[in-house]
């Protein structure tokens, strides 16, 4: 399957993508890719690259990390009081 850059022909690296100003995509002359999402406040919420690793998070609604997972099958948990003060943790 064709990278992004190949498909559309690019020539010139690093190739980026942006979105609401975070790069979404990124890919270097070797055809090594990177993707990321982002929720609506900015949090970065996944990323993959072409070796195939991958890292999902999840925030709460005051832009805490409360889950973090990646491909290796590590994971994090915490929790969060109201004041923002870590409250719980755990990981793998």
């Amino acid at each position: 399957m064709k990278t992004i850059a190949q498909q559309l022909n690019i020539k010139s690296f690093p190739f980026e993508i942006h979105a609401n100003g975070n790069v979404v995509y990124h890919e270097n002359s070797d055809g090594y890719w990177v993707k990321r999402e982002y929720d609506a406040n900015g949090n970065q919420v996944y990323w993959a690259d072409s070796d195939g690793d991958w890292c999902k998070r999840e925030y709460d609604a005051n832009g805490n990390q409360v889950y973090w997972e990646n491909s290796n099958g590590n994971w994090v948990k915490r929790e969060y009081d109201a004041n923002g003060n870590k409250i719980y943790f755990e990981n793998s």
